[in-house]
């Protein structure tokens, strides 16, 4: 069956109490999973490809004939698709990461207007919102 993943990472402060969150729809637009998750301080970027990580490895859990990745970061769409270089160590590790599990689906990757991308922004925002004491 084929999956439409929409992923975001929120970071107040950036660096600041950050969240990642991550919606999963079936081919019929139904959400068969959406998660919200608690990431510390950390940086706005770290969030994302936090967030997109997560999602990746949720849907591969889901055995998908094909994934469509819809995300609002820019940076990390281009970097997937090898349009930028991954020049932070530590974005660099995150990437290895996320390729890996890329590499195991047949996937597309897209950016998406921040507009088309409420539901995961909402979620990364609720992760946020879950950390305690930051």
């Amino acid at each position: 069956m084929p999956y439409t993943v929409f992923s975001d990472g929120a970071s107040r402060g950036n660096p600041g109490p950050a969240g990642a969150g991550y919606i999963i729809y079936d081919a019929s637009g139904a959400a068969v999973e959406e998660k919200a998750f608690p990431l510390g301080v950390t940086t706005n970027n770290i969030a994302e490809y936090t967030a997109a990580i997560k999602a990746a490895r949720a849907v591969a859990a889901l055995n998908p004939d094909r994934v469509s990745f819809r995300l609002d970061s820019e940076l990390i769409v281009k970097q997937v698709k090898g349009e930028y270089r991954v020049k932070d160590e530590k974005l660099k590790i995150l990437f290895l990461e996320l390729k890996s599990i890329l590499d195991g689906l047949k996937y597309d990757i897209a950016h998406v207007p921040r507009e088309l991308n409420k539901e995961a922004d909402r979620l990364s925002n609720l992760g946020a919102d879950m950390n305690e004491g930051c």
